[in-house]
């Protein structure tokens, strides 16, 4: 045999000594976003996952949240009804209804999961996995080698330390209450924190938000802060500069010790301060994996780590942690791998919404995000109140705002806080994506009479640090 042909098939045989071409440690939507595609490009695909498939959007994020706010919408709905002539009495909640429900659809998308795997002849181990050396996994009991290993793993919700922590639950347990509290304090001021006590207070628990900083939101538009924070504060006890000490079980309840020497009682306490990367025992020492000072797995822009072979995706890396970025970064990765199309990612204009009362939408840059740049910008703000509230009688307004590139007069950001923002948002985006200038917004018909169109009418610009 020539030596070209001995070296092609040892090359061949080295490849085919591997059990996977692809193993995924992680069924969340970045991993089984990959696991889809690289098995549609031929590739042979193992998945581990040891709690539940979709991870966290599906079992106890975005979806059941989202369910949770529509159940707290309904409160503003009915009481809104009454000015435009609806009489609905004896209206009342049941928490049991709304958590069979919602359990229902859970266990719905958890099959189509499955299915998504099943239907792609990718191999499901239903077990903890962790890795064991380069191209090497240990899942349920045994080791298995794969040419390429995806970490698409997740987060978790962190706790912060103080006496009494104990007594604290996360976003995670929320969704598994037996039964609503009559009184919770939410700790934090993020958007995990804003969104569970709107739907909170609105399910009729007496509902406290306590928050280090002096505004809430921290991150987003400093005009979005100021106005979200004062919007929550007309709807639940809202504490700012201030945070928990400690917390001690008293009379069936919960006494809850701030560091400012107020003393609250209620019957559940809320942790809602930011997530973590699940990289704790997960075997990265065995490859000598390189972690960011906050615990992510760092990453090249080809999502990389620093041992060949094993890449990462999602919220246990260091970058946008949201559902639709982790699946577009599995799908990169795995038509990368696999002789897909190729593109780079592009993290600019990514759409976002807070689902509190009312919605935040953003996209694009911050005023102040603008500023550290070194740009020359126009600030278009206003402030309105809904048609629809001219009857119902809340006293309820809306926040709309463009952050405009005054060289080029392209829009750089856009931000609103108001009713289905996160809906309104995100044709927005696809705008912005395009190269959309201010003269585009501005010879746009608006849609008469929506909350939408008020983007398109802008015509005062703001004095900056007015």
């Amino acid at each position: 045999m020539p030596a070209w042909c001995r070296i092609l098939t040892r090359g061949y045989k080295i490849l085919q000594d591997f059990d996977y071409d692809l193993f995924v440690i992680g069924a969340g939507s970045g991993g089984v976003r990959a696991c889809r595609v690289a098995a549609s490009l031929g590739a042979r695909v193992g998945v581990a996952e040891e709690r539940y498939f979709g991870g966290t959007c599906v079992n106890v994020g975005c979806v059941p949240k989202k369910l949770f706010s529509y159940a707290a919408h309904y409160r503003d709905d009915l009481e809104d009804s009454a000015g435009f002539g609806w009489q609905i009495d004896n209206a009342r909640f049941d928490w049991p209804t709304l958590m069979a429900n919602k359990n229902k659809e859970i266990e719905r998308l958890n099959g189509i999961y499955r299915q998504i795997l099943n239907s792609n002849q990718v191999a499901v181990f239903e077990s903890r996995a962790v890795l064991a050396g380069p191209n090497q996994v240990e899942v349920a009991g045994q080791h298995v080698s794969a040419r390429h290993i995806l970490l698409a793993v997740g987060g978790w919700p962190a706790i912060p330390e103080f006496p009494g922590n104990e007594h604290v639950i996360t976003s995670n347990e929320v969704f598994s209450l037996p039964a609503l509290p009559d009184s919770i304090v939410v700790l934090g001021g993020g958007y995990i924190a804003v969104e569970f006590a709107s739907i909170f207070t609105r399910l009729g628990v007496d509902t406290t938000l306590i928050y280090r900083g002096d505004r809430l939101m921290r991150g987003f538009d400093h005009d979005v802060r100021s106005f979200i924070t004062a919007e929550l504060g007309r709807s639940m006890n809202l504490i700012l500069g201030d945070n928990i000490a400690a917390i001690n079980r008293k009379n069936n309840g919960l006494q809850v010790h701030c560091q400012s020497g107020q003393t609250l009682h209620c019957g559940l306490v809320l942790a809602a301060t930011g997530r973590t990367p699940m990289t704790r025992n997960l075997g990265l020492e065995s490859v000598n994996l390189q972690l960011t000072a906050a615990g992510a797995i760092k990453v090249d822009a080809n999502f990389q780590t620093s041992s060949p072979g094993i890449y990462a995706v999602g919220d246990v890396i260091d970058r946008v942690t949201l559902t639709p970025v982790a699946l577009a970064e599995g799908q990169l990765v795995a038509n990368s791998l696999f002789g897909g199309p190729g593109r780079a990612m592009d993290y600019q204009n990514i759409p976002s919404a807070v689902f509190c009362h009312p919605n935040i939408g953003v996209v694009g840059l911050t005023e102040q995000e603008a500023e550290s740049r070194g740009l020359a910008i126009d600030i278009y703000l206003a402030k309105v109140k809904q048609l629809k509230h001219t009857l119902s009688g809340r006293d309820e307004h809306s926040l709309l705002k463009l952050v405009v590139d005054r060289t080029t007069d392209r829009v750089l950001g856009l931000h609103m806080v108001g009713p289905d923002a996160g809906e309104l948002v995100q044709g927005f985006a696809v705008a912005m994506n395009a190269g959309a200038t201010k003269a585009d917004f501005d010879r746009t018909i608006g849609i008469h009479p929506t909350l939408a169109e008020e983007f398109m009418t802008m015509r005062s610009k703001r004095k900056l640090h007015d």
